[in-house]
């Protein structure tokens, strides 16, 4: 063994040794999943409403299928969030906040999800369009496209379509300030979501 080599040999150790105590500097930083799904209002009308409501599993749109909080930069390209992110999908969950928004109108006779063994008389699905939190605005985002139709033998009839749009003020750049501002958000395009299917509901027939 060359003289050169065996420096080379020893020296090796105690370069990893000094990586290892930096990297043993490093602080752990611990993934944190926040819970999407807000609450509903209380009931809106009349409880034990007619029809039977069937919602669909919500699908995602691009960059919702991860669970990362999603941050638009400056330039307009996303942010996903590597250690904050949602508990559940955000499709997931909308699809379950959906349901208890229905639920807690008090509009319908049942509100039921897939696998139901009852016989709908609307049917909702939709897509997760939008979900991120702006800060060069101060502003979240949220996006909803819904399709409400009405089984009619073996297919189905569309009763309304649309794409539900709205806001929320984000107070600032901490994981709990885009937490809160997507939530409410969200909260809103579920507001939204109710009425329309309400609406869809009663021009049924």
């Amino acid at each position: 063994m060359t003289l050169k080599r065996r420096h080379v040999l020893l020296a090796t150790p105690l370069a990893l040794a000094g990586c290892g105590g930096i990297l043993a500097k490093q602080p752990y930083v611990a993934r944190s999943d926040w819970p999407l799904a807000p609450p509903p209002p209380g009931s809106g009308g009349v409880a034990g409403g007619r029809g039977v409501v069937l919602v669909r599993g919500i699908s995602a749109g691009p960059t919702l299928s991860e669970r990362g909080l999603i941050t638009q930069l400056a330039d307009g390209s996303v942010h996903v969030g590597y250690y904050n992110r949602w508990a559940t999908s955000p499709a997931q969950a909308t699809t379950a906040a959906l349901i208890a928004w229905l639920q807690a109108s008090g509009r319908f006779a049942a509100v039921v999800g897939d696998g139901s063994a009852l016989t709908p008389d609307v049917i909702v699905e939709g897509t997760l369009d939008t979900l991120l939190a702006d800060p060069t605005t101060h502003v979240a985002r949220a996006a909803l496209t819904l399709v409400v139709a009405k089984p009619v033998g073996i297919s189905e009839r569309p009763l309304a379509q649309r794409r539900l749009t709205a806001t929320a003020p984000l107070a600032g750049p901490t994981a709990p300030d885009l937490v809160a501002a997507q939530r409410a958000a969200l909260a809103a395009v579920l507001g939204q979501a109710v009425g329309m299917v309400v609406r869809a509901e009663s021009r049924r027939g």
